[in-house]
C-alpha cells in the first residue's frame, strides 16, 4: 500500500467528509482512527467503491503516503493534536507536512509552525469552515503557518473547497497562526450574526406578536434581498419545520445555547489588542446569560416588569428590524476586520482583507451575499482603514440608520433584550463621534492615580498632571496605552 496523495486522521463527522471530498477530486487518501473499527466501518459504508485506504496504526498510514507525506489532523483541538504530532514525528522526515485542521487556538499553531520547523517538518494550521454539508461539498479553507507548506497542499485545498464564481474559498492566509486567527474571527462573527438574527425574531414574536409562520415567511422573504446568506436561509428552514404533533419544533427547543469557546477567544483577543469588538462580546455573553435557565427562571418571578407603551404598524417594524440587523451586521463585520487589521500588525502578518472576503464567500457558516460587499470595498481601496469608511457600505448605514434605531428603541422599551442590536449601534455612534466623554474618565484617572493626560493645545504625546486637591504634589504614575 503506497502512494496516496494525503493522510488523514480522524474520522468523525468532519473527517469521514473531508476524505469523500478529496476522493471526489481524484485524491488518493489514506485514513486513521484512534478506534481502527471506526476506519473499517468508514471503508464498508461511506467509502465503499472509492479509492480511499485504510490504516489500522500510524506507522501504517505513513507507510501509504507519497513524498513528501502530507498528514491532516481532524480531531479535536488542545492536547489530542499535540499528542498525534508527537506520535508522528518520528515517523515523518524533512520536508514532510502536517495540517491540522481542527479548531485549534492561534497561538498554539504559532507553537506548532515554529517547533515543527525546527525538526525540518513544515506545519499549516487550517481553520475549516462549513459542517457537514461543507465538509462534504466544498468548505471554505483557512490555511496558515509554514509558508513552504503552501505549494505541497494548494492543489488539495484548493480544489476540494467551495467555489464562487469559479474562485476557490481557499487563499494561503499568512505565517504562524494567521490561518487559525482568520477563522477564529470567522466564529466570532458567527456567533454574532446568529445573535443578532435571534433578536430579529424575538422582536418580531415578542414586540410584534407574530406568529411563527408570519416570521418564517419574513426570513424567507429577506433571503431574497440584502441579507441573503447561508444563517438567514437555515432560520426560514428551521422556523419551517414541524414537530410530530404538527406544532413548531423551534417552540420546544430548550433556550440554552452552547458554545465551544472560539467566540469567547475572539473577545479575549480583542481585549489584549485594544479593539473594541462590543457586538460579538455581547452575543458570547448572551450564550452565558441563555445558559442560566434556572436563575433567569427564579429571576422573572421577582424582579419587576415594566413595558412602555408602544404602538407599532407591523409591516413598517418589520423593516425597521431588517435595517437594524443589517445595520448592526454590517458593523460586526466592521469590528471583525478591525480586529484582523490589529492583529496582523501585532504578529507582522500581511492579511489581505479583502482575499479574507473571498474565503467567506462560500462553504462557510457565515456565507452571504454581504461578503461580495466587503471585497469590492477593499478593491477600492487595499489600504481602507475602516469598513465604515466606504462609500457603498456609508451608503447602506444612512439608509438603515432610522429604522435601527427605531427597532432599538422598541426593544428597549418593551423590555426585549437586545444586546447585539443596541450594542451595534451604540459602537456606530461612538465610531462616528469626534469627542467623546473620554476627557472625563481621563481627569478621574488623574484625580485618584495621578495617570496624567493629554491636551488639546499642546502636541499629541505630551502628558500633563494636575494636583487637583492642592495636597497631591507634582508626582505622576507611568503613563501606558491599552
Amino acid at each position: 500500500m503506497a502512494g496516496a496523495d494525503i493522510g488523514l486522521i480522524g474520522l468523525a463527522v468532519m473527517g469521514q467528509n473531508l476524505a469523500l471530498n478529496m476522493d471526489d477530486h481524484g485524491f488518493r487518501v489514506a485514513v486513521y482512527n484512534r478506534t481502527t473499527d471506526k476506519v473499517d466501518g468508514f471503508l464498508a459504508g461511506p467509502a465503499a467503491g472509492t479509492q480511499i485506504l485504510g490504516a489500522h496504526s500510524l506507522a501504517e498510514l505513513v507507510a501509504a503516503l507519497s513524498l513528501p507525506r502530507k498528514v491532516m489532523l481532524m480531531v479535536r483541538a488542545g492536547e489530542a493534536v499535540d499528542a498525534f504530532i508527537e506520535a508522528l514525528i518520528p515517523l515523518l522526515g524533512p520536508g514532510d507536512v502536517i495540517i491540522d485542521g481542527g479548531n485549534s487556538h492561534f497561538p498554539d499553531s504559532t507553537r506548532r509552525t515554529q517547533a515543527l520547523a525546527e525538526r525540518g517538518i513544515l506545519f499549516v494550521g487550517a481553520g475549516v469552515s462549513g459542517g457537514e454539508e461543507g465538509a462534504r461539498h466544498g468548505p471554505s479553507i483557512m490555511p496558515g503557518g509554514n509558508p513552504a507548506a503552501w505549494p505541497l497542499v494548494q492543489d488539495i485545498f484548493q480544489a476540494i473547497a467551495a467555489h464562487v464564481d469559479g474562485i476557490p474559498c481557499c487563499h494561503w492566509v499568512g505565517p504562524d497562526g494567521a490561518g487559525h486567527y482568520v477563522k477564529m474571527v470567522h466564529n466570532g462573527i458567527e456567533y454574532g450574526d446568529m445573535q443578532l438574527i435571534a433578536e430579529a425574531y424575538a422582536l418580531m414574536r415578542d414586540g410584534l406578536n407574530l406568529s411563527v409562520d408570519e416570521i418564517q415567511a419574513v426570513f424567507a422573504r429577506w433571503n431574497n434581498g440584502a441579507l441573503d446568506s447561508y444563517l438567514i436561509d437555515i432560520t426560514a428552514q428551521i422556523l419551517k419545520f414541524r414537530d410530530i404533533d404538527g406544532e413548531p419544533l423551534i417552540d420546544k427547543i430548550q433556550d440554552k445555547a452552547a458554545q465551544k469557546g472560539t467566540g469567547k477567544w475572539a473577545a479575549v483577543s480583542a481585549l489584549d489588542l485594544g479593539i473594541p469588538l462590543t457586538l460579538i462580546g455581547e452575543a458570547v455573553f448572551a450564550r452565558c446569560l441563555s445558559a442560566m435557565k434556572d436563575e433567569r427562571v427564579r429571576a422573572s418571578l421577582i424582579l419587576p416588569e415594566e413595558r412602555l407603551s408602544f404602538k407599532a404598524d407591523p409591516e413598517a417594524f418589520v423593516h425597521h428590524i431588517h435595517d437594524a440587523l443589517y445595520a448592526s451586521k454590517i458593523c460586526s463585520y466592521a469590528q471583525g476586520y478591525m480586529l484582523m487589521r490589529e492583529a496582523a500588525r501585532e504578529y507582522g502578518w500581511r492579511l489581505d482583507l479583502g482575499d479574507v472576503a473571498l474565503m467567506w464567500r462560500g462553504g462557510c457558516i457565515i456565507r452571504s451575499r454581504f461578503l461580495s460587499d466587503i471585497k469590492a470595498a477593499y478593491d477600492r481601496d487595499p489600504a481602507l482603514e475602516n469598513l465604515l469608511q466606504d462609500s457603498f457600505f456609508r451608503g447602506e448605514l444612512d439608509t438603515a440608520l432610522r429604522g435601527w434605531r427605531k427597532a432599538a428603541a422598541m426593544a428597549v422599551g418593551l423590555g426585549i433584550p437586545a444586546p447585539a442590536i443596541t450594542s451595534a449601534l451604540a459602537f456606530f455612534d461612538g465610531y462616528r463621534c469626534a469627542r467623546l466623554p473620554a476627557d472625563l474618565i481621563q481627569a478621574q484617572r488623574d484625580f485618584f492615580g495621578a495617570h496624567t493626560y493629554e491636551r488639546v493645545d499642546a502636541e499629541p504625546g505630551e502628558r500633563f498632571h494636575t494636583d487637583w486637591t492642592g495636597s497631591g504634589g507634582p508626582a505622576a504614575s507611568t503613563a501606558y496605552e491599552v
